[in-house]
């Protein structure tokens, strides 16, 4: 058996790869593992198996969709822990780039080999690979890196489930709920509704004990061993959700047994606001099962208090780290549970309402699942962040990354094509050179400015590098051509050239008079048309700079006509420089219209304005400032110190309106001005006239 195939079994044994891989049928490929290792994702999981905790998963990128910059960290981060947990020299490893672009996926395959034979591998009792019946196949390697550049990526979500750990508790949490049913009575078999509404009520209860279970027998006695930080990292945000469940869990009792659940639908709805907090715990909550995990290695005493706490709360069923993962599970079971309730609710109006519930719910399950998702983004930006040099504006700032990779770029008026590694985001390209694992920031395209088009005339079938299309600038400069290195990757950065745009200038954006820009809400907003949330952590949604309303993208084209009143009085103020978060493009003169605030506390920076709003102003009392940019709903406003001329963000309530001061008027000219008089003398010059 070829090396490939038994370091293929060896992955089985080793539970990365399940057993009926596509690696393990008739018709399999050498590529086919390449491109199932090629992501990085499956190796560090991999060392996980082999030692627990040899990786923290919060250090590779779960989902990098093949983003080079992303696939090559992971990549590196494995490589990394075999020299320092597995105690392989670094001539035994592969090269990054051997990987990803599978330019020596032989020399893969023998460094898996030489990590198969290692002491701490050894020690599962997996046999190692290759075994000295194998036959050789160094030639089968050869094709490999044009095959993978010609051949589309198929995702294989169902690989990953090993990795993610996303039904991590789902035992845990049945297993609690079932406690429950067994002291219950069982509900009558021709009843349903009654049963999906005393589970509703049960869960619910079994669920806010669960909570008051983490704070009273976990919480409470480990703040004697843990430092605040370490608290707070740990147990994220659970005394408020304790809080809301323990008032959302009466509601819902005195609705089913007092009111006959007639305003059990009205009860979900009133919630669904206050349970958004489950974003902040849905995201920290793989890192406070991390800093547990670490916590108990490093301190012995806190792990044997853990053990005496888990015994006190439920006779050490459950760990601390079992019950962390409950609350992701129950939030994301509501809509669950109201579905079945108007599956079996035949009154037409009950059933209408409890529809309008489902919605709130699965609102809410789909805006934890974008709290969460944009949280894994943010992780995303800061490492571009730190591994691009000379990049002085924070990344954030330029919106959703769409993609990055290796690319060909030559101005229109030029010929000669440099090499680049691009990083596209939704408002701009991060323009770099490539330089050892990092990389320096050549040039910043702001995407406000251009629009593209397809180059057909470049595409020459079977030529690298000569797939092109063109950044058009619209206001005539010079633009640029990209050249792509197949016509599978030139299609692929079309696409997403084409979504940056699309997000920057929407259909829709200027319909009904209105004037829509991406934006980013410090608090929880919903939008006008739909009225559900805007979903996420930045950039969730549209404002209109013109009357303040706010819409989904997709609900763009159904919001009503501009109100166009005064800017203020909507509680948005239209932006004076034509800019969106930090790609500034900002006329001298000052706009005589704008409002001017006046500066009643000072501002030197602290608290800083969210990294995607961009710079703080600072700001002294008395200072006047000319509002650019403010929402009512907002932490931050931007605006300009009209002593310093600097821009940038300050809180809102450091400020008042300046008050109205009726401008003088010169009366010297008019015919009846006498000039300034007493009033006895202004009543004897009067008294003679007629008039």
């Amino acid at each position: 058996m070829e090396p490939w195939k038994q370091c293929a079994q060896w992955l089985i044994h080793c539970k990365v790869l399940p057993a009926n891989h596509r690696v393990t049928w008739d018709s399999a490929q050498v590529f086919d593992l390449a491109q199932t290792l090629r992501d990085g994702v499956l190796l560090c999981q991999l060392l996980n198996n082999l030692r627990a905790h040899s990786i923290n998963l919060k250090e590779i990128n779960l989902r990098p969709q093949m983003s080079q910059f992303l696939c090559l960290k992971n990549i590196r981060t494995f490589l990394t822990a075999c020299c320092e947990t597995f105690g392989m020299r670094k001539s035994e490893l592969f090269e990054a780039f051997d990987l990803f672009d599978v330019r020596d996926f032989g020399k893969v395959i023998e460094t898996l080999s030489r990590l198969s034979r290692t002491p701490i591998a050894l020690a599962t009792g997996i046999r190692p690979f290759p075994t000295e019946e194998s036959v050789s196949d160094e030639d089968i390697y050869k094709g490999l890196p044009d095959l993978i550049d010609e051949t589309h990526v198929e995702d294989e979500e169902g690989l990953y489930d090993c990795v993610y750990g996303e039904d991590e508790g789902g035992e845990v949490y049945e297993d609690l709920m079932k406690a429950e049913e067994a002291h219950e009575p069982k509900c009558p078999e021709n009843d349903i509704r009654s049963c999906c509404l005393a589970e509703i009520k049960q869960t619910e209860e079994k669920y806010t004990e669960t909570l008051e279970s983490i704070e009273k027998y976990f919480m409470a006695p480990l703040k004697r061993f843990l430092t605040a930080a370490e608290l707070d990292s740990v147990f994220i945000n659970i005394p408020e959700l304790v809080k809301v469940h323990r008032n959302l869990m009466q509601e819902i009792h005195d609705s089913i047994v007092n009111k006959n659940d007639q305003n059990l639908y009205q009860v979900f709805i009133n919630y669904k606001e206050r349970l958004v907090i489950y974003g902040q715990y849905c995201s920290g909550v793989e890192s406070a099962i991390s800093s547990l995990d670490n916590i108990s290695k490093t301190k012995e005493d806190v792990k044997l208090k853990l053990e005496e706490c888990s015994k006190r709360a439920n006779n050490g069923k459950f760990t601390l780290r079992d019950l962390l993962v409950v609350p992701m599970q129950r939030v994301l079971k509501y809509h669950l549970l109201l579905q079945e309730l108007v599956k079996h609710t035949t009154d037409p109006m009950e059933k209408a309402n409890l529809k309008l519930a489902l919605d709130a719910m699965k609102d809410l399950a789909q805006y934890v699942n974008e709290v969460k998702r944009d949280n894994e983004t943010l992780r995303e930006i800061k490492q571009f962040q730190l591994s691009i040099e000379n990049l002085n504006q924070p990344v954030l700032l330029f919106g959703r990354p769409q993609g990055d990779g290796e690319i060909r770029i030559t101005t229109l008026d030029k010929h000669t094509k440099q090499e680049r590694h691009i990083f596209l985001f939704d408002l701009a390209v991060i323009v770099c050179k490539r330089k050892g694992d990092n990389y320096e920031m050549k040039e910043i395209i702001d995407l406000q400015q251009y629009k593209i088009a397809n180059n057909p005339t470049t595409d020459k079938e079977n030529k690298k590098w000569s797939y092109g299309f063109y950044l058009i600038h619209t206001q005539g400069q010079n633009g640029l051509e990209f050249y792509c290195k197949t016509k599978d990757l030139k299609k692929k950065w079309l696409e997403q050239f084409e979504m940056a745009l699309s997000n920057i200038r929407p259909d829709y954006a200027d319909s009904n008079f209105h004037e829509f820009k991406m934006h980013t809400f410090n608090r929880v907003t919903s939008c006008k048309v739909c009225l559900m949330l805007l979903r996420g952590t930045f950039y969730q949604g549209y404002l209109c700079f013109k009357c303040g309303a706010r819409a989904h993208k997709e609900c763009l084209g159904r919001v009503d006509n501009c109100g166009r009143l005064n800017s203020a009085e909507q509680g948005t103020l239209k932006p004076l420089e034509k800019r969106t978060n930090g790609l500034r493009r900002s006329p001298r003169q000052v706009d005589p219209g704008l409002p001017k605030m006046q500066v009643i506390k000072n501002y030197t920076g602290a608290p800083p304005p969210a990294l995607h709003e961009g710079p703080p102003l600072h700001i002294q009392a008395g200072d006047t400032v000319e509002l650019l940019r403010g929402d009512a709903h907002s932490l931050f406003w931007q605006g300009r110190n009209l002593a310093s001329g600097e821009v940038g963000f300050f809180p809102s309530d450091a400020v008042k309106p300046c008050p109205c001061v009726p401008k003088p008027v010169d009366y010297s000219c008019q015919p009846w001005y006498a000039g300034p008089m007493e009033r006895l003398q202004a009543e004897t010059e009067l008294i003679n006239r007629v008039q």
